[in-house]
């Protein structure tokens, strides 16, 4: 189905979290109400709001509740049982990663509650959520969505429990998950619905049991049982689910015991004035008039724009690519100056667009010359970018010229920084992000210094971060500007030996750099490199060492950052503009799953 093809609604100021919020809207009841462990926040940059304008865009009346408590429903019964279906999100971040950090620790804040207070979600929430609808709504359809279910979809290694789990479709026992970008899909399931008719078929989707088109083509992955006999099998899962998305057209299938889950092939990428539509809807961006206390998030993200989707990086300790896809889908030019304007002209802008981009920023309106024939790279960036990658950084940069340009406008920054291997591909468009739009510092992602180490993170090698370096230190001074690179560096990531450590320690030392950014891999759900942690081996088969013993991740973590460093050490914050490959607290965990405490939550203030 194609965004936009039904008659909308008029859209509310914000989505409805009350009853009175929806009679004054002159709604009786609700076609789809979505529950969030995030706190409602009305801009584009978070899943709820974008999802529920585009359904009320449809004509869906759709309202919000968010971080629910979990000791009953009662939260859930609000605004009554919707007529359709509830959805269900984490948030934006997994609910265990949000929960704990890289030392086993839970953590004490929450970027996306109000007050950034801890403890608003339960563990596991997608699971939590469906069986509270459950029991408030006995037989309604329940969707799941968002980073917690689409990493989720088949048999994966959880590393709290050091075990394989079920498909979260059979854990949380809901009737399909969404996976990827959810537009088109959450459209075509309200769509279907309303009409009576049944969900199987819906690109981008996960069901049990579903039957699938005889004509389509098929791929099997390995079995939860065999899976759970052979841990190399989870490797084969993993590349083939891969391979499943970026070919965008096979269906896959996963038997678990007498039934399956399956996989319909990912949703169709928005095309450029489908997007432009999404982001011209008139989202507040601002948290929800009945919080009391800022949200930490909305904060960070406020002034920020997203310009693009999608990332050809495939980096293999990521899911992006598996969430969003390698095809990049931008924005025209024109819907972002439209955005920038609108911004410009609210009393709450300060006159600083803090970032324009989406995985990284100088990927928009990049494109493949061989869209729609088969590719068997895993990345296009990587070993070097490919040939047929094409973008044009000029363009981009000129954009954020003219961004600059705009009348309230004083200043233009690209937080989600730039990819520096594709980068270097343009030394003029190099020149001018590095001279114009750093604001004092570039926070890239070099992971490491080891070569070996960066092959199996399919990141570039070491010799291109150094090129990179070279050429930020001469186009600051050339302007006259002091900037600094803040790099993120990883330890303990298969492969990576105290030796190597030591190797990455003395490159810093010899740069007089002091990390600040050092993350303690944590195996995420759907990651080649959960595979590799799990398994053993490299994704071409081959033994690999993984640190896996506690004492051992700890070293090699203080090689490069001494426990005299006190407080020097952050993970990836979760205040960092939200997406789908943010692995907050890469780092040990318990020896066995952590529950919540049996205190009853507090309510939300409102």
């Amino acid at each position: 189905m194609s965004l936009f093809s039904r008659t909308p609604l008029p859209q509310p100021p914000f989505l409805p979290m009350t009853r009175s919020e929806m009679e004054r809207l002159g709604w009786n009841e609700l076609d789809v109400l979505l529950v969030s462990g995030d706190a409602y926040v009305d801009h584009p940059s978070f899943a709820t709001a974008l999802l529920g304008r585009t359904l009320v865009a449809h004509g869906f009346r759709t309202g919000v509740v968010t971080q629910p408590r979990w000791d009953g429903p009662e939260d859930l019964l609000v605004m009554g049982r919707p007529r359709l279906f509830a959805g269900v999100s984490a948030g934006a971040i997994d609910s265990m990663l949000a929960h704990y950090t890289a030392f086993r620790k839970k953590r004490s804040e929450d970027a996306y509650t109000p007050g950034g207070r801890a403890g608003a979600r339960p563990n596991r929430a997608c699971i939590v959520y469906t069986n509270l609808l459950r029991r408030a709504f006995p037989g309604l359809t329940v969707i799941l969505g968002g980073i917690e279910a689409s990493l989720r979809r088949i048999t994966h290694y959880d590393f709290w429990t050091d075990a394989l789990r079920k498909p979260i479709l059979l854990d949380a026992k809901a009737d399909a998950v969404v996976y990827g970008m959810g537009e088109r899909a959450v459209i075509d399931i309200a769509a279907r619905l309303s009409a009576e008719q049944g969900l199987l078929d819906i690109p981008g989707t996960v069901t049990v049991d579903a039957a699938r088109d005889n004509d389509a083509a098929l791929i099997e992955l390995p079995s939860h049982e065999a899976m759970l006999a052979d841990p190399k099998e989870l490797m084969r899962a993993t590349l083939l689910l891969e391979k499943q998305v970026h070919d965008g057209t096979e269906w896959a299938r996963q038997r678990v015991g007498d039934r399956a889950v399956v996989i319909a092939p990912p949703a169709t990428p928005l095309t450029t004035a489908e997007m432009d539509r999404v982001y011209a809807l008139p989202f507040a961006r601002k948290a929800h008039p009945s919080y009391q206390l800022p949200i930490p998030a909305e904060e960070m993200i406020r002034d920020s724009v997203t310009s693009h989707r999608g990332c050809g990086g495939g980096c293999s300790f990521c899911t992006l690519a598996l969430h969003q896809g390698r095809r990049i889908a931008s924005r025209s030019r024109s819907s972002i100056l439209d955005e920038v304007r609108r911004m410009a002209a609210s009393p709450d802008f300060k006159g600083q667009i803090s970032d324009v981009g989406g995985p990284s920023a100088n990927m928009w309106g990049a494109s493949c010359a061989k869209e729609g024939q088969p590719c068997k790279r895993p990345s296009c960036m990587t070993p070097s970018v490919c040939q047929h990658f094409r973008m044009d950084q000029k363009a981009h940069l000129d954009l954020l010229r003219t961004l600059r340009r705009t009348p309230g406008v004083r200043g233009v920054r690209v937080a989600s920084g730039v990819r520096f291997d594709l980068a270097l591909t343009d030394m003029t468009a190099l020149g001018g992000y590095l001279r114009e739009f750093v604001g004092g510092q570039l926070k890239i992602a070099p992971e490491h210094v080891c070569d070996h180490v960066l092959r199996l993170m399919r990141k570039p090698g070491n010799r291109v971060f150094e090129e990179f370096l070279t050429i930020f230190s001469r186009e600051s001074k050339q302007a006259g500007k002091e900037q600094y690179v803040i790099p993120y560096l990883m330890s303990a990531f298969p492969g990576t030996t105290d030796e190597d450590m030591h190797t990455l320690a003395r490159w810093l030392g010899n740069r007089g750099w002091k990390p600040r950014q050092v993350q303690c891999f944590i195996p995420i759900p759907g990651a080649v490199a959960t595979a590799m942690y799990h398994a053993g081996i490299t994704p071409d088969g081959k033994p690999v060492h993984v640190p896996r013993s506690d004492e051992e991740r700890l070293r090699q973590h203080r090689i490069i950052l001494p426990p005299e460093d006190k407080g020097a050490a952050r993970t990836v914050d979760a205040t960092r503009r939200p997406r789908a490959n943010s692995c907050p607290g890469r780092c040990p965990a318990p020896a066995r799953d952590p529950r919540p405490t049996k205190k009853k939550p507090a309510r939300k203030k409102k």
